[in-house]
């Protein structure tokens, strides 16, 4: 399989099931830092990330179905006329410590 990264950096709620993910993303020869509409949709208390048809600048045109289940997610996805599965593990970014006061 070949190695993928995808890190969310940023969210921002649009309203109802609609939010703007800062994601980068990163495949092959692609390492790109861009925004993406999502929705998430809820199968009980399961999030299920979803896009549909979205085209994503220099990338292409993507429609795909992620759940998150605790610290793993795994799906499907569609790039065109390319599509497969994914899955992993998600990890938290270690965070920096703020500076502290004198």
């Amino acid at each position: 399989l070949r190695e993928e990264e995808y890190a969310i950096t940023g969210a921002v709620p649009l309203g109802g099931d609609l939010w703007a993910l800062t994601a980068r993303i990163r495949y092959g020869e692609t390492d790109v830092t861009i925004p993406v509409p999502i929705a998430v949709k809820w199968a009980g208390d399961t999030p299920v990330l979803t896009l549909d048809r979205i085209t994503l600048p220099g990338l292409g045109t993507f429609s795909s179905r992620v759940v998150l289940d605790g610290e793993r997610y795994a799906g499907t996805w569609q790039h065109d006329d390319v599509g497969g599965h994914m899955f992993g593990r998600i990890e938290r970014r270690a965070t920096s410590a703020a500076p502290s006061s004198p």
